[in-house]
């Protein structure tokens, strides 16, 4: 028999934000913390203004088929998936009440919440869903990563669809966040809570399937200096952005900020086919040496989460217990010492479009160097970078890695993984990645357990932290968010 899972709807898990006003980007006095960010030392909160969002209208609003942030903060209010990711990036269902796994965990049926209407009136049928869900297959789609073990996708009947992997994964509902739409025209109809609507004046608006919310005006923008305008202004109350993205704008004036955790992974790479890093001793001295802590304070402004581990710390999958046990900077010397690593020359690659990564790239270098080792940094273009990655022309590199939601490392750390760059692979590793996929649920804590307790062993990456979002917002109801990747008005009274 297979096993059957039953969902009630979404167990929304709303985490108290303390939040302040300030007139530049604040930095949390603990970085290490999972506690939004913010500022005691900005002016009292302004007063109250209503939510206005800024919108790309020129652009597509169809989920599955652009990348833009913008519109896709928009898209949470209009569109469900079968899931929802919480903030411990935990499936809870939407339009999914329940599931059927077939013994050998490669046949999946979920069971769709009944009743459920598009805003243009037209039943959720198992059939819209599968062509949704097979958009988000397609290359032109964000999502379609997500897929890399899906064999096929159909409708069992109006009710139900099937989905067949080519490999086992019980993380399977976390992949399933992808927003269902009814068609793939630009502005396709949607299960949310609001609908997309043009106004008398032409103007756009999302306005509220349930009367009772308030209609959410959208200001028109076509590039990101009129977004950066329109937020200093007011004009515009809330936004999504990534304050260290390679081309993150500034921002000045009174606001709120909120940090949402992403699973975009920042490690350090190592070189595991020649000297010196070739054995897992050296990897092991080397990766002691790093404060993550300092690098997250310094690097990152405290928009990201140290973590010594490949898992979320948000995570329930994560292992406190491991992380604590692993040598720290005070024992990275004698470790340099004994893999004869003191006074090695070692070239530290990063791509130097980032300035966040070229500044971690060298407090990673004086750490090392603090150790024992003598570090150059080689900052690159992007096209450079890859080319120096590809043809082995490194010893160490600053690496990011956008993980999908199950925590599936085969891409990076396995033998021939599209993202291994390193060098290495492992018989055993792979073997424990198929585990810690295919791991019922009591037991795959367990299994990434084993999987992370051998990784830090071997080390052929040393995590360093994972990124965070940031919701910057002078919105009165911005202090009850509790957001997520995917969804910035979690939590909210939005819905």
């Amino acid at each position: 028999m297979g096993k059957h899972v039953w969902l009630n709807g979404i167990l929304s898990v709303v985490l108290s934000l303390s939040l302040t006003a300030c007139y530049r980007l604040p930095s949390p006095p603990d970085p290490s913390s999972s506690a939004p960010v913010s500022d005691q030392s900005g002016p009292d909160r302004a007063e109250s203004q209503p939510l206005t969002l800024a919108a790309y209208t020129d652009r597509s609003f169809h989920p599955l088929l652009t990348d833009d942030r913008i519109n896709l903060t928009l898209a949470a209010l209009m569109y469900q998936g079968l899931f929802e990711l919480d903030t411990s990036f935990t499936a809870q269902g939407v339009l999914c009440d329940g599931y059927e796994v077939s013994e050998d965990g490669l046949s999946w049926t979920f069971s769709l919440k009944p009743g459920v209407t598009f805003s243009d009136g037209t039943p959720l049928t198992a059939s819209i869903a599968v062509q949704s869900l097979e958009l988000a297959r397609t290359a032109g789609s964000p999502c379609a990563g997500r897929f890399s073990c899906v064999s096929s996708i159909s409708a069992v009947d109006d009710g139900h669809l099937r989905i067949d992997l080519t490999r086992p994964n019980n993380a399977l509902p976390t992949l399933l966040d992808i927003p269902i739409t009814a068609g793939s025209d630009p502005r396709p109809a949607g299960t949310g809570p609001y609908v997309l609507t043009e106004q008398e004046d032409a103007s756009l608006a999302l306005v509220p399937r349930d009367s009772a919310k308030p209609t959410i005006p959208l200001v028109s923008v076509t590039q990101p200096r009129e977004l950066t305008a329109a937020f200093q202004e007011g004009v515009v109350t809330l936004i999504s952005t990534d304050l260290s993205a390679t081309d993150a704008p500034g921002y000045s004036g009174t606001y709120h900020t909120v940090d949402y955790d992403t699973t975009a992974l920042i490690y350090l790479g190592f070189h595991c086919g020649k000297s010196p890093f070739a054995s897992p001793t050296a990897r092991r001295a080397a990766a002691c040496a790093l404060d993550r802590n300092a690098l997250v304070s310094a690097a990152w402004s405290g928009h990201a989460r140290a973590s010594a581990l490949p898992i979320h710390p948000a995570s329930p999958l994560y292992d406190e217990g491991l992380a604590r046990q692993l040598p720290t900077p005070d024992d990275a010397r004698e470790l340099m010492e004994q893999a004869e690593l003191s006074g090695r020359r070692v070239t530290l690659l990063v791509n130097r479009e980032n300035n966040s990564k070229v500044a971690a790239a060298r407090l990673v270098a004086r750490q090392l160097e603090q150790a024992g080792l003598r570090v150059t940094v080689s900052s690159l273009g992007w096209a450079d970078y890859l080319n120096a990655l590809s043809t082995g022309q490194f010893d160490l590199y600053l690496g990011e890695v956008k993980l999908t939601a199950d925590f599936d490392l085969t891409g990076l750390l396995s033998g021939g993984g599209p993202l291994n760059h390193n060098r290495w692979s492992s018989s055993s590793a792979d073997r424990l990645l198929s585990s810690a996929l295919s791991a019922p649920d009591d037991l795959r804590k367990e299994a990434v357990g084993e999987l992370c307790s051998y990784l830090t062993q071997q080390m052929p990456i040393a995590p360093l932290c994972f990124k965070r979002g940031s919701v910057l917002t002078c919105w009165d109801g911005g202090y009850s968010l509790s957001p997520t990747r995917a969804n910035v008005f979690f939590g909210s009274d939005l819905y």
